[in-house]
């Protein structure tokens, strides 16, 4: 079955949690459910546990992962909530590898975790050659936490050379799949072990609920983060459920949309005479372009780029008006953000800009609008 179709009907078994033939998974609001008699149970006893609603979206999601039979997927309430179930498999003593340009809010758990549960944290850059990633593991190492592309300065991961290192150290690889969805990319057929998604963008589509999800190859992992889910309370409500899976259904047509429009505006950006430098994996000049090519079947909505003043920068986020300055990602509507002071503000100005987090840098999360009103709006806030 193709993506197209997996994106519309899942794995096509959602009727069994009705009986009367409903095409869009009913939304099961209910705390609790009541037991046929002592020992026995429908499959559902309490919605903290497991939820109808939930289910349907987990399988769903699974299946546009590819998660192996004896693997699966969890709903959370968020996508920090996804990777700190993640970050709870975990212990006191373990050490973690990251690539060096992550989403702020995954750095500041990172940091978290150091100081108050003793897991220590190193990061390599995005390129690293594989004598460097190997030059960093040690005997206490547990995983190699990357993003590709990475937020938000675009750069690409091979996927397929870091799960080599991690096969041959017996350590687990974790991927955020986020920017470019399952639509685009499958980390676990290219040797991933765990996934994570802000399933707030992309996923859901239409910026108007929260979650996140954490995907995993192996039923003994699964169980695990199952595990945790049910004992920390952190699994999606089932109406947020049901509106990402309503956002699922389009997502093959927004992604195809979204990533014709970020392709000419990135060119457009090229040519502009106030910016001077575009981070987007589709242009040619791009150098993790091939990489990218190699394990993905296109180059997704983000772009990042920089203006010729940090002045110029703040009149484009004041200026623009069809374009939302807000943060967030991954919705029909185009949205701005400057990710100095917002997404991640949380990381110390000094190591920022020796990332290349400036104070002139712009990340736009293209929608599904007319491309020619995204360009003029972006043309007149950078003259204005």
């Amino acid at each position: 079955m193709t993506v197209e179709t997996i994106c519309v009907h899942g794995k096509g078994n959602n009727n069994v949690l009705d009986n009367y033939g409903a095409v869009s998974v009913p939304i099961f609001q209910s705390a609790t459910f009541a037991h046929p008699s002592l020992g026995t149970t429908t499959g559902f006893d309490y919605t903290r546990q497991s939820n109808p609603t939930r289910l349907a979206l987990e399988t769903h999601v699974a299946a546009l992962e590819k998660a192996p039979i004896d693997g699966g997927a969890a709903a959370f309430s968020s996508g920090m909530a996804a990777i700190s179930a993640v970050m709870d498999l975990f212990s006191a003593g373990d050490h973690i590898l990251a690539v060096d340009d992550l989403y702020g809010g995954s750095i500041r758990l990172f940091d978290l975790v150091q100081k108050q549960r003793n897991i220590s944290v190193d990061f390599f850059p995005s390129d690293a050659p594989n004598a460097l990633i190997e030059s960093l593991i040690r005997p206490s190492t547990r995983a190699i936490f990357i993003e590709s592309p990475t937020n938000p300065l675009m750069n690409i991961c091979d996927i397929r050379a870091i799960a080599k290192i991690k096969d041959e150290h017996k350590i687990l690889l974790i991927v955020d799949n986020t920017f470019m969805t399952p639509f685009y990319q499958l980390p676990l057929e290219l040797g991933a072990d765990i996934v994570v998604h802000s399933g707030s963008k992309y996923l859901g589509g239409h910026n108007d609920t929260i979650a996140g999800f954490t995907i995993v190859k192996n039923k003994d992992l699964f169980e695990k983060i199952a595990f945790i889910s049910k004992t920390t309370g952190a699994g999606l409500a089932p109406f947020d459920s049901w509106l990402i899976l309503r956002g699922i259904k389009t997502l093959a047509l927004r992604m195809e949309r979204i990533t014709q429009n970020a392709l000419r505006v990135a060119h457009f950006l090229e040519k502009h005479p106030h910016v001077v430098k575009v981070l987007y994996p589709g242009l040619e000049n791009h150098p993790g372009r091939a990489v990218s090519l190699s394990q993905a079947r296109g180059f997704g909505g983000m772009i990042s780029f920089e203006t010729d003043t940090v002045e110029r920068s703040i009149r484009v986020l004041e200026s623009v008006k069809l374009i939302h300055f807000a943060e967030s990602l991954g919705g029909v509507e185009t949205l701005i953000t400057y990710p100095f002071t917002q997404t991640h503000a949380a990381i110390p100005e000094e190591e920022r800009m020796k990332r290349g987090i400036t104070d002139k840098l712009l990340r736009l999360s293209c929608g599904i609008e007319a491309v020619e009103d995204i360009i003029e709006d972006l043309d007149r806030a950078l003259r204005s």
